[in-house]
């Protein structure tokens, strides 16, 4: 510092209290006043009684190149409940196509109180299609004409502007009939939730939303020759753990990466595997990433039948920061702990996928394909692009053809699917 200045600055101690002294004196009190409010006012809008965790997923295929390529989630159209809402009535998302679905976020609270929270959630260059209980707002509204453009240029998002929370006492869920992977998010000690409606109060343990985005997952997965599996972590954040998962009929194995940060090539796993020390490794690793160990729990028998099915795919803890980028989340007042623990599915097409997909397809083994379930449409694209003049493609295209019609008949008379 300049010794003048510095003897100036030391010299004010000594002047003559001026106007501009006073002025600056008022302001800095002011200041001071102004700061002290504003953490009042924050430690007001933290209710230290209230703990909010969600778990949810992402789901992509990897093309060709590795990245993730844009799919039609059509579905089998009878697992999520009736009462569950939809963006523009159930038969909304026949041809509605994104990089990314995100699939099942379950928002819960525990409270030692009642009280009342509002909560907001957006979503990245995507669109929330379902939820439940009954959204105060969504954006875009229904009248949407053009959701391609939508998804390239927008984020949507959904408010709940009054969730009652019930610290003690019994409630009533509504439950129909027909089984659904839904009912198992409910299996937590999370305080229930009311939300009033024009048609009266909805019931539920947590706060269920699902979308579809035109955003890129975090990382991008290239099939070698061999079947070895090229990762790369596009997200800048270590991703804390990663599976990459076969499975052909009975038989599976897998091979686990911790602490992801850059790439890694992986071998093709070995089978002998057994899927209940696998559910318990993953189960251990969503507790560590923040879960109540009945959440995790609940997550495993929501997605264990989908993760752990019929294919080649990596499976994989999303990093917080990439959660809280692309799915920002405000609720209020805040809670005193927040937790979000995200999994993320990307399908791989594989050698051995391809080979028992043709096989199949050949042999007209309909009970083999229909392992695949809602991924062999875009497996069979995959595949089309990858080897677009091979002289299977005529009986792809045809295979693939055969599917979507009969997902455009399934859809047009009844609401979509899996939860």
């Amino acid at each position: 510092m300049n010794p003048l200045g510095y003897r100036r600055i030391l010299s004010l101690g000594h002047m003559p209290a001026g106007p501009s002294l006073r002025r600056a004196c008022v302001f800095f009190t002011w200041l001071a006043l102004c700061i002290a409010l504003a953490g009042h006012a924050q430690k007001h809008d933290t209710d230290p009684g209230l703990i909010a965790h969600e778990w949810g997923t992402f789901t992509s295929i990897a093309g060709e190149a590795g990245q993730a390529v844009e799919w039609f989630p059509l579905n089998s159209p009878t697992d999520l409940p009736s009462f569950v809402e939809h963006f523009r009535g159930t038969n909304f998302k026949i041809g509605l196509g994104g990089t990314l679905r995100m699939e099942t976020p379950v928002l819960y609270f525990y409270s030692t109180h009642d009280t009342t929270v509002s909560v907001r959630v957006s979503f990245f260059h995507g669109l929330i299609t379902e939820w439940y209980p009954h959204a105060s707002k969504i954006e875009p509204s229904a009248s949407l004409n053009n959701v391609a453009l939508f998804q390239q240029k927008s984020s949507g998002s959904i408010a709940w502007n009054a969730i009652d929370i019930q610290a003690t006492g019994e409630a009533v869920f509504p439950r129909e009939s027909q089984a659904s992977h839904y009912y198992s998010a409910r299996e937590t000690s999370a305080s229930p939730l009311r939300v009033a409606t024009h048609n009266g109060e909805q019931q539920e343990k947590f706060l269920f939303y699902r979308g579809i985005s035109a955003a890129p997952p975090p990382l991008s997965a290239l099939v070698l020759p061999g079947g070895h599996i090229e990762v790369l972590n596009l997200a800048g954040d270590e991703i804390p753990q990663l599976i990459l998962f076969d499975r052909r009929g009975e038989k599976m194995g897998y091979r686990e990466i911790i602490h992801l940060r850059e790439g890694a090539v992986l071998d093709p796993p070995a089978f002998g595997a057994s899927l209940d020390s696998l559910l318990a490794n993953f189960a251990s690793s969503l507790t560590s990433a923040g879960l109540y160990p009945e959440e995790a729990h609940a997550m495993l028998e929501s997605w264990k039948d989908s993760w752990f099915e019929e294919g080649s795919r990596l499976i994989y803890i999303v990093p917080r920061a990439f959660v809280d980028r692309i799915l920002p989340l405000t609720i209020e007042p805040q809670p005193a702990g927040i937790e979000r623990v995200f999994v993320g599915r990307m399908e791989l097409v594989t050698p051995a996928t391809r080979r028992a997909i043709e096989t199949a397809l050949v042999s007209h083994d309909d009970a083999t394909l229909a392992r695949y379930g809602r991924f062999l449409a875009p497996i069979l694209e995959t595949m089309i692009r990858k080897d677009p003049d091979s002289a299977r493609t005529t009986e792809l295209r045809q295979a693939l053809d055969k599917i979507y019609g009969s997902y455009v008949a399934q859809n047009t008379t009844h609401r979509p699917g899996p939860f």
